[in-house]
């Protein structure tokens, strides 16, 4: 149960009330043209997305995690090596769509936030599609469970996440509809998949 602005004590009023608040947010993110200012790929970015969605939520909005967590059994980056792991993805290329999808890996495997990182670099990936090579994806064209197992597999191999990803590509880059879907796509991975943390220092 993660402390929060909103006075909730119940995970599944704060899920709720977390999936309500972040979607209005993500809305607002965009139709405001405040994404599209935003310098893709930059780790400063990404805070800003965070931030932007969940201060309305919890204190830790926009500010690297300051303790170890895992899912499942995969362990994000230690805190011990964060930010220079952080200070790395962001100096990685992003000229194409196998380094875009490069840096999106690595930046999943940082899992840099307490909480919401799924919707977050979700929209930090769609920026950097959209401002390199003019697509984003359609996530509704994204089989949920084979796009979980990719991103499990894609630390090691990550031929599979970039197949499933170009196949999901469209030219649709304003369409707030499309934008929307991602929303959706990583509330579902958040709202099953839950965070555990653990003191790996």
């Amino acid at each position: 149960m993660l402390s929060n602005k909103l006075g909730i004590s119940d995970s599944t009023e704060l899920a709720r009330e977390e999936e309500k608040i972040s979607k209005k947010k993500a809305i607002e993110l965009f139709e405001s043209g405040l994404l599209d200012e935003l310098e893709p790929g930059t780790w400063e970015s990404l805070q800003k997305i965070h931030k932007f969605l969940f201060e309305d939520i919890y204190d830790f909005a926009g500010k690297m995690r300051e303790v170890n967590i895992a899912k499942g059994n995969f362990r994000f980056a230690s805190v011990m090596y964060l930010e220079p792991a952080l200070e790395n993805i962001e100096k990685m290329p992003q000229t194409s769509f196998d380094e875009i999808v490069e840096k999106y890996v690595e930046m999943n495997v940082a899992h840099p936030f307490r909480e919401g990182n799924g919707r977050s670099i979700r929209i930090w990936l769609d920026l950097i599609f959209k401002k390199k090579i003019n697509k984003v994806v359609d996530w509704s064209a994204v089989d949920k469970e084979e796009y979980l197992q990719a991103m499990e597999r894609s630390p090691i191999n990550d031929i599979e996440i970039k197949y499933i990803l170009k196949n999901a590509l469209t030219s649709e880059i304003d369409n707030s509809e499309v934008y929307m879907k991602g929303i959706d796509h990583s509330y579902y991975y958040e709202g099953y998949y839950t965070y555990k943390t653990e003191d790996l220092q």
